[in-house]
């Protein structure tokens, strides 16, 4: 039997939140057509273990790793911890550190390769969909959006809908999933 070449995607609006609907689903997917989350070519999103939401957060299929604005970047003398300084949606600085899971070279979209290193955090959308990410760091300041998602972080969980933002809902919803949230 051959596999089909073409795959049809019915939009059904669920009453869930995203949490128990990717819970249903069995998400991450492993295989192609599995269902998925839609997400919108920006969607809000915190980063509750460093106390950081909201943030506006570009999805990117032609991006494979995922960004974070950061700025102060400072490495451990043994390379293990990293501290840096982001910005929530609010302007808000927030001073952050977290355990540096590898380093590699990252090309920008400019063209140029810069070795960058990679930290892993939880991500929360509105809704309550949860999820691990690694994320590198680097100065987004001129970027309408301080994440970037890429495809390792959007893969086995999301289609995108690139005419559509925010569809997993509002800052609001977004700090409603996220206990004790920190703003400063």
């Amino acid at each position: 039997m051959k596999r089909p070449r073409t795959i049809k995607v019915d939009l059904v609006p669920v009453t869930a939140p995203a949490g128990e609907l990717a819970d249903e689903l069995g998400l991450p997917a492993k295989k192609k057509g599995a269902p998925r989350l839609l997400v919108g070519r920006r969607e809000w999103i915190g980063l509750p273990e460093f106390g950081v939401s909201p943030l506006d957060a570009k999805t990117d299929s032609g991006a494979r790793s995922s960004c974070l604005h950061a700025e102060e970047i400072v490495l451990s003398p043994d390379g293990r911890r990293v501290n840096f300084v982001t910005l929530n949606h609010y302007g808000d600085r927030i001073s952050c550190e977290a355990a540096v899971v590898g380093s590699t070279k990252v090309r920008s979209s400019s063209g140029v390769a810069r070795r960058r290193v990679f930290i892993e955090t939880e991500a929360v959308l509105p809704g309550g969909f949860r999820w691990r990410i690694r994320l590198t760091l680097a100065d987004r300041s001129r970027m309408k959006c301080p994440v970037l998602l890429g495809r390792r972080a959007l893969a086995g969980f999301f289609l995108i809908d690139p005419q559509a933002s925010h569809l997993f809902g509002g800052v609001r919803e977004l700090l409603r999933d996220i206990p004790g949230n920190r703003t400063a």
